[in-house]
């Protein structure tokens, strides 16, 4: 079934509602049978499909499938004049990789959206669960002079990703340094930066963000370290409006576009305190483990860079991103 099948396939059943095997046909131009094999294929990617004699075929509980037009009609008029392609696709490898592949044929704002990622990306190595049209799977593509520019970069996106939780209702969202975002101490969203290009002159970044939106048990069980999605937010919040995905996406990119556009003039500085008062270890006793060895100290903050400043026995020390990872005194999670 090629992607334009699926899509199709798809669209007809998001409303959750039954749909005769004759009828999906007869749209589609196939025979039953074909409408048939298409939906073994649904049910390959995870997609709860039932099925009733006399009723026909539906999607349980529908889905919430992107939009790119819901998306665009949402923006702010200043992020629609910087958003250059919204590319929105049913399946990818990972929204990063194929926005890496782009940089030499797209400008800035090319934003690359996905219902699934087969290999998506965290940090550090890790695979990043991506299952069928139930989360978000972000890239973000944009032109800098040199990567000093970049500094503190990935902390601005959290801070904007905090805030535009906050703005839509989800309180108590904070910030690990230097690529998390958590509620109540669970990883709810992460932030993954790649960069090509000349070190020291135009370079490409992609802004890569994944947002656990409605997570099924079933497609966590490889999550190593405890994990909360909006879903079970709004439950515990009893936040009665439903957050869809395309809204929370067009919320995002109405923060997310001018944060870029302008960073290389304002950078980190003017994300600092934000970013401290979402600091999740703020002032409190942690551990930083690099590849070869265990720092202890009293996280103190971050410098105007994003540099994470540790309180040690021998004076106060800087720490930049990279292979590196915090966590609390004692805590496990990383």
């Amino acid at each position: 079934m090629n992607d334009d099948s699926l899509q199709r396939i798809l669209y007809l059943l998001a409303d959750g509602q039954f749909h005769s095997g004759q009828e999906l046909g007869e749209i589609l131009g196939v025979s039953r049978t074909a409408v048939w094999k298409h939906l073994q294929k649904l049910e390959g990617l995870g997609v709860s499909l039932e099925s009733i004699k006399g009723k026909g075929y539906r999607l349980c509980g529908g889905l919430d499938l992107l939009d790119s037009e819901r998306i665009r009609s949402q923006l702010s008029s200043e992020a629609r004049s910087l958003l250059a392609e919204l590319d929105v696709h049913t399946i990818i490898d990972s929204t990063n990789n194929y926005t890496m592949q782009q940089t030499v044929n797209r400008e800035n704002g090319y934003i690359c959206l996905a219902e699934q990622q087969t290999a998506g990306k965290g940090r550090r190595g890790r695979q990043w669960v991506s299952p069928f049209g139930k989360n978000i799977y972000l890239s973000a593509l944009w032109n800098f002079d040199g990567v000093a520019s970049l500094e503190g970069l990935s902390l601005a996106v959290g801070v904007v990703i905090a805030e535009t939780l906050e703005q839509l209702g989800i309180a108590g969202v904070q910030l690990k340094w230097p690529n998390d975002v958590l509620w109540r101490q669970r990883k709810l969203a992460g932030v993954l930066l790649e960069v090509t290009g000349d070190p020291a002159g135009l370079c490409q970044v992609v802004v890569g963000i994944g947002i656990n939106a409605s997570m099924p048990t079933s497609s966590a069980f490889t999550i190593d370290q405890p994990w909360v999605d909006l879903e079970a937010i709004q439950a515990e919040l009893n936040i009665a409006r439903h957050i869809t995905r395309n809204d929370l996406i067009a919320a995002l990119l109405t923060n997310l576009l001018p944060l870029l556009h302008n960073y290389a003039d304002q950078q980190f500085a003017t994300y600092r305190e934000r970013w401290e008062r979402l600091n999740v270890y703020a002032q409190q006793l942690v551990e930083l483990h690099t590849a070869k060895s265990v720092f202890g100290g009293r996280m103190l903050g971050v410098d105007g860079s994003g540099a994470l400043r540790l309180s040690t026995e021998e004076g106060e020390t800087l720490f930049h991103g990279g292979e590196i990872s915090l966590r609390a005194r004692n805590d496990s999670a990383d």
